[in-house]
C-alpha cells in the first residue's frame, strides 16, 4: 500500500482524539461475553456524532479502498451486524459517494434475526445475491458479532471480501475471525488508544452490562 498523505494522517489523528475523548471509558464493565475488563469503547458516541461520522467515513473509506487494491478485490457494498456497523457503513458510503458521485459502493445491515413480517429479510439495505463485501464492526473483542454477520453474508449468497473494525481490542476476536479465513485490518487498536486516555477523565465504574 501506498504511504499515507499529510492530510489523511491529520484525519486520522483527529479521529482519535476524538474516539479517545468521548468513547473510552476507564472503570468496572462487563462485556457481552461475560468477561470482566477495565477498558471499555463505547464507539457509537464517536461514530453518531457529526464530527465523528464524518471522520469515520473519510479514513474508513480510503482504508477500504486502498485494502482492496492491494488485495486485488473489487468491492460492491459495506456493512455488519446492526447496531454497532450501521453508522460507520453509511459514514464510508457516503464518503465513498462525496469522494466520487460515480461510486457503486453500496451499505447494508445484518439482522441479528430475520425480520418477522414483510419480506422476512435477515439483511437489510442494498446487497444482492453475489455480492462481495467488507464486513464493518465498531469493536472487536471475541469476534463473535463479526462472525455472526459473516455466517448472515455467506448464508444470503455474499462473499466477503474483508473484515474491517473501528477499533481491534486485541483480546483474540481477530484471530478468531482470521480462522475462519478472512483478513481483519482496524483503524485502531487498544494500543493505540490506551495511552491516550489517560489524558481523559472518561470513567462510569458503575456501567451495567454493554454490548
Amino acid at each position: 500500500m501506498r504511504s499515507p498523505d499529510v492530510n489523511e494522517e491529520n484525519l486520522k489523528h483527529e479521529l482519535q482524539k476524538l474516539l479517545t475523548k468521548k468513547s473510552v471509558c476507564q472503570g468496572s464493565f462487563t462485556l457481552a461475553s461475560g468477561a470482566q475488563s477495565d477498558f471499555y469503547v463505547d464507539a457509537k458516541l464517536t461514530t453518531m456524532d457529526p464530527r465523528g461520522a464524518t471522520l469515520v467515513g473519510q479514513v474508513g473509506w480510503q482504508l477500504v479502498k486502498e485494502t482492496a487494491a492491494a488485495l486485488g478485490v473489487h468491492i460492491n457494498a459495506v456493512g455488519g451486524l446492526t447496531l454497532g456497523a450501521d453508522p460507520i457503513a453509511l459514514s464510508i458510503g457516503i464518503a465513498a459517494f462525496a469522494a466520487d458521485p460515480e461510486t457503486t459502493l453500496q451499505t447494508f445491515t445484518v439482522r441479528k434475526k430475520a425480520k418477522g413480517h414483510g419480506r422476512h429479510k435477515l439483511i437489510e439495505g442494498n446487497f444482492s445475491l453475489g455480492n462481495s463485501v467488507v464486513v464493518i464492526d465498531d469493536v472487536i473483542t471475541t469476534g463473535g458479532s463479526t462472525l455472526q454477520a459473516i455466517d448472515a453474508i455467506e448464508s444470503e449468497g455474499g462473499k466477503v471480501a474483508f473484515v474491517l473494525a473501528l477499533v481491534d481490542r486485541e483480546e483474540g476476536g481477530r484471530k478468531a475471525i482470521e480462522e475462519r479465513g478472512h483478513k481483519v485490518f482496524s483503524l485502531f487498536s487498544r494500543g493505540d488508544l490506551i495511552d491516550d486516555a489517560k489524558n481523559y477523565s472518561v470513567s462510569s465504574p458503575k456501567r451495567p452490562t454493554l454490548p
